[in-house]
């Protein structure tokens, strides 16, 4: 604890104004570790889907041998650990969102990024959407692959439940889908609440592109559309 208290006297109460938060600063190492762990996914993917997973398999001289080779476990667990970055990046978009709508942590943006302040609402409801997604999403993590129901007179007495963690990941991309959605609606209109001042030429390029499918800044209107059309750009995977 004296240690701590070291530390945090060293940093001051200064520190926040001088550093940005965790949700910003840590965003490459947080995605790249994310993109590791598609890339180990994908790595699995390719190698199961070339093996021999027939029970029993017939050998090359004949014989014809009972196996386990069909057992999930090898594709369960990816699947189940791929779970954890998509949590987690949601997690961070979502905090990204929030530091947007928050007037005492957005430099100047009007609350919520509303049109009218007090009356409008703003983005705030497609942010109370991304928290709960997320807390979905942080359920959907815990894994299937430590599970196992015996079945077939305990003959199968030990299973993979592979399908179950197959079934839970396709759920959370889709969370993550919507949530990086909604955090690039909010982006781009804090964004436009920003001018004159603009963006970076490749920013400005994902801007102009959710553009053509949803209009900019104004009163309050049904978010629902604009939130499936930025799904859309986000599941295409076009974005510059």
């Amino acid at each position: 604890m004296r240690g701590s208290a070291i530390v945090e006297s060293h940093r001051g109460p200064d520190c926040n104004r001088v550093q940005d938060a965790y949700s910003l600063r840590c965003a490459p190492q947080v995605h790249g570790a994310a993109r590791d762990t598609v890339s180990y996914v994908e790595t699995v993917a390719d190698r199961e889907l070339a093996a021999a997973i027939d029970n029993p398999v017939v050998l090359p001289d004949g014989r014809v041998e009972s196996n386990g080779n069909f057992h999930g476990a090898p594709i369960a667990y990816p699947l189940d650990f791929l779970a954890i970055p998509v949590a987690d990046v949601a997690s961070m978009a979502e905090r990204r969102t929030d530091r947007m709508l928050d007037a005492t942590r957005s430099h100047g943006l009007p609350p919520f990024l509303a049109d009218d302040p007090g009356v409008d609402s703003g983005h705030m409801i497609a942010q109370y959407t991304q928290a709960a997604i997320v807390s979905e999403l942080k359920r959907l993590a815990v894994p299937a692959s430590v599970d196992s129901i015996p079945s077939s007179a305990m003959q199968e007495d030990h299973v993979s439940m592979g399908w179950s963690a197959a079934r839970k990941l396709r759920k959370a991309v889709d969370g993550l889908t919507t949530v990086l959605a909604i955090e690039l609606l909010t982006a781009a209109r804090a964004l436009d609440l920003r001018a004159p001042l603009t963006p970076a030429p490749a920013t400005a390029r994902v801007v102009a592109e959710l553009r053509k499918k949803v209009r900019g800044p104004g009163q309050d209107r049904h978010l629902a559309p604009e939130i499936a059309a930025a799904e859309a750009l986000v599941r295409e995977g076009n974005l510059p």
